[in-house]
């Protein structure tokens, strides 16, 4: 029981607690049913009740029944008097308190008991910051955009589409290992290479090699492998051209069916006309990294995700293929990245992430003048053209195309709901308003924040303080959640689709959320004693929202900045 009522809030656990409580279940048959379906999708669950998000609408309902789904479940759509008693006593494991139900023109509204609820998660804000569900199993992901070439991929030899891959597979490994998993990369770079230093400058902490190392003992490993598996296609002259390479020092081309190797694994959802591969060299020195990085996992517990772009998933299918052949029994599934257009021009990833560190540098000074100098503002500028090719990159599904706009008259604002740059602002005035709380507690004009518990939480009246709790904290942890459920439920098929846009929509629009109650709201009062509870109140959601800031932040490898 202590542990049911100290559970963080879910919006997930509400809407299953209202839709059995429609639909006449006991509490045994919804607990039943939360804990056998709580992978299932978001879509299924609201098919009954909404939950609202607007500002419009929080003004008087927090989730909504519609009359349409009324009328399925009762004669005329009446909901009787014990359902709505029984909506209104729902409690349980991370259910939100509920304080009002009614009948409305639109529907069955429900509200909640908003100061219960500040108080709730204000009172424990880490649990907040933590997906929902804490998983087990091995992740490794693969970036083929970084594997070895002829001549080796350099930063200016690496493509927007391909340096967009490089980036969800970054933000992909922070989601996946705060749910528990143990992930790891591949390929592993050569030490000190200019490919290691650019992704560096990203923020992207890609595992290392030594420059001595060489996969040539694992690739022939690999070719005997394939050469010697049931899959290896033969012809009648084989045995005349094998004559003819050994005279001239070449070993005998390696033909693998891959049509059959679907046939007898019974994978579905790759490309139907893979038919007969020729083993490359670079598909040999592939095939060994992966080798290598998956030696750190039990084979039984690990899952492979193919980070690639759509132009090489052909490619990257008759890669998946040929490991199978050999007797791979992970589980491997594709990452598909849309491409990146630049109407008018090419530009390599170098020479884009050039491009807006001047933009920004440039931006920075006409805002501050000669003050953007020096170490300090080097390092802001870096982070901020850092955000600001994250949020270009990755602020869109990886399933579509992104259209970016690199014509160098066009600078990069600091102002504005502009992705990256917006986001970063925000966080920063959370960190000016605290120094600024702060040296009024030094100079005694405030007093420290008392502990929430002593504080009344009926003060925060304002529209935008439910509206920052109820569509940002409280669903926080849950959205740190759908990668990993993803990667879960989609048993089945080639791809899968690992939602890798949310937390930089999220972001976006918690930033303007935040950056309209912020304009309109002031938070630092008069220092008189009658006003303190609610500037802790507002004190102490701030402080909430600002954690939530650095931990989505830190998902993308992006430290928040004290200033812009």
């Amino acid at each position: 029981m202590e542990a049911a009522e100290t559970a963080p809030f879910r919006i997930s656990s509400t809407v299953w607690a209202l839709r059995c409580a429609l639909q006449r279940e006991t509490e045994h048959d919804a607990e039943s049913e939360h804990s056998d379906s709580g992978e299932r999708s978001t879509n299924e669950r609201d098919k009954l009740w909404f939950k609202e998000s607007s500002a419009k609408n929080l003004r008087n309902r927090d989730f909504l029944a519609p009359n349409k789904v009324l009328a399925t479940l009762y004669p005329d759509g009446q909901v009787p008097p014990a359902v709505l008693r029984r909506v209104l006593s729902l409690c349980g494991s991370g259910v939100l308190p509920l304080v009002g139900c009614d009948i409305t023109t639109e529907g069955l509204r429900v509200t909640v008991d908003r100061c219960a609820a500040f108080r709730g998660v204000l009172c424990d804000m880490n649990a907040y910051l933590r997906p929902a569900t804490q998983r087990q199993g091995c992740v490794l992901i693969n970036c083929p955009a970084l594997h070895a070439k002829q001549p080796s991929t350099t930063p200016d030899t690496l493509t927007l589409g391909q340096l967009r891959t490089v980036l969800i597979a970054d933000h992909l490994r922070a989601l996946l290992q705060r749910q528990g998993y143990s992930v790891s990369f591949c390929p592993a770079l050569p030490e000190g290479s200019n490919i290691i230093s650019f992704l560096q400058i990203l923020g992207i902490d890609w595992p290392a090699t030594s420059v001595g190392w060489t996969s040539e003992e694992r690739e022939e490993t690999t070719r005997n492998a394939l050469d010697n598996c049931s899959y290896r296609e033969t012809d009648d002259e084989r045995g005349k051209r094998a004559s003819k390479e050994e005279e001239g020092g070449m070993k005998e081309e390696v033909k693998i069916n891959l049509k059959r190797v679907m046939e007898d694994t019974e994978l579905k959802g790759y490309d139907p006309t893979l038919g007969i591969c020729t083993v490359q060299r670079e598909t040999l020195s592939h095939l060994a990294q992966l080798d290598r990085a998956r030696e750190e996992f039990p084979a039984s517990t690990a899952t492979v995700l193919h980070v690639t772009s759509c132009q090489d998933e052909f490619r990257q299918q008759q890669i998946a293929m040929l490991w199978r052949a050999i007797g791979t029994m992970a589980t491997q599934r594709l990452v598909v990245c849309g491409p990146v257009k630049t109407p008018g021009t090419q530009m390599s990833a170098a020479q884009y992430l050039q491009l807006r560190n001047a933009q920004m540098k440039e931006a920075s000074e006409l805002k501050y003048g000669k003050q953007v100098e020096g170490q300090t503002w080097d390092d802001i500028i870096r982070v901020m053209t850092c955000a600001t090719v994250r949020f270009e990159l990755l602020s869109t599904a990886h399933t579509s195309p992104v259209t970016l706009d690199v014509q160098r008259e066009m600078g990069v604002s600091t102002k504005g709901p502009r992705g990256g740059v917006f986001v970063m602002y925000n966080c920063a005035r959370l960190h000016t308003l605290f120094s600024s709380y702060e040296k009024g507690v030094e100079h005694g004009v405030y007093p420290e924040i008392p502990a929430g518990t002593e504080l009344d939480f009926s003060s925060l009246k304002e529209e935008g303080e439910w509206l920052l709790l109820f569509n940002y904290l409280i669903p926080f942890s849950e959205l740190l959640d759908q990668s990993g459920t993803a990667l879960k439920l989609e048993e089945e098929g080639a791809r899968v689709n690992l939602r890798t846009e949310q937390v930089c929509r999220f972001l976006v629009s918690l930033s303007k959320d935040f950056s309209s109650y912020y304009n309109r709201v002031h938070v630092l009062g008069e220092p008189l004693p009658h006003l303190f509870n609610q500037m802790f109140c507002r004190l102490l959601l701030l402080k909430a929202l600002r954690k939530l800031y650095h931990s989505a932040l830190d998902s993308l490898n992006l430290p928040p900045i004290p200033q812009l």
